[in-house]
């Protein structure tokens, strides 16, 4: 919610689950207060929600820029108010648009409290940019043990908002669901239509909910070996395409055949 606090106590009223307030623009603490009890009245816990385009204006002057000092004390200062109205159902969050400034922002405040951390990189971009931006703020803070829920926010629509951020889970090994897909970046062995393949196999995979690895090698040199460790997996030949399982060659298949054939495998596991 932003600048109306009205806006958050008719969001409760009408079912909302959480709340999210901005301590930038909600207004002054009897504001606060007012939302407070609305939410304790209902067992609704508050995130607070800080983000860097709109930090106070006194916080602006004392770091004379959106800080991840800055992002922390906004935060950490809008924490004492609740706790001082004898609330602590809380979650917060830091964003900023700078994944380094997001990152230290994060980190700090893990130092500095125990309450939940809802990640994520704020007008992190279109989708290419957007998921880049989001893996390397949001992974590199969970590899690191920090962070409880996430949010990959992508100028895009918003179902792939919540495959990525599945993805990113998936990618750090937080989340043991769906097929994670691994493949070569071709070379000059390569006599196979590895990138079209490749994009296929994910494709079709998409909706797998099988905690699998599948590979898409582009040779048969290397191929197997290099993804030994992958559950099944496809590499290429001319014309043709090995297919194995956890390094072990099961038979040799024309490529017009291959992609079938390893979805039919996948769907005996």
């Amino acid at each position: 919610i932003h600048f109306d606090y009205r806006l958050a106590i008719a969001s409760m009223e009408n079912g909302a689950d959480k709340i999210r307030i901005n301590p930038g623009n909600i207004g002054d603490k009897s504001r606060v207060r007012a939302v407070v009890k609305a939410c304790k009245s209902r067992n609704i816990p508050i995130r607070i929600g800080v983000n860097g385009g709109s930090l106070e204006k006194d916080l602006l002057e004392k770091y004379g820029a959106p800080t991840a000092e800055a992002l922390v004390e906004s935060a950490m200062r809008h924490v004492s108010l609740l706790e001082k109205n004898d609330f602590d159902d809380i979650v917060i969050s830091m964003k900023s648009s700078d994944v380094k400034t997001m990152v230290e922002a994060y980190r700090l405040a893990a130092q500095r409290c125990t309450y939940p951390l809802h990640l994520g990189v704020t007008e992190a971009g279109t989708e290419r940019m957007g998921l880049i931006k989001s893996a390397a703020g949001i992974g590199s803070l969970l590899m690191d043990g920090i962070g409880d829920t996430i949010r990959v926010s992508l100028t895009d629509d918003p179902v792939r908002e919540i495959a990525a951020a599945k993805d990113i889970l998936k990618a750090i090994g937080v989340r043991d669901e769906g097929a994670r897909i691994v493949s070569c970046p071709t070379c000059g062995r390569t006599n196979i239509d590895l990138i079209s393949l490749a994009n296929q196999v994910e494709e079709k995979l998409r909706d797998c909910q099988k905690p699998i690895t599948v590979a898409v090698m582009g040779c048969a040199v290397n191929g197997p070996g290099e993804a030994r460790e992958a559950d099944i997996g496809i590499a290429g030949g001319a014309g043709e395409a090995l297919l194995f399982k956890k390094g072990k060659v099961l038979g040799k298949f024309p490529e017009k055949d291959i992609l079938n054939v390893l979805l039919s495998e996948i769907e005996k596991m």
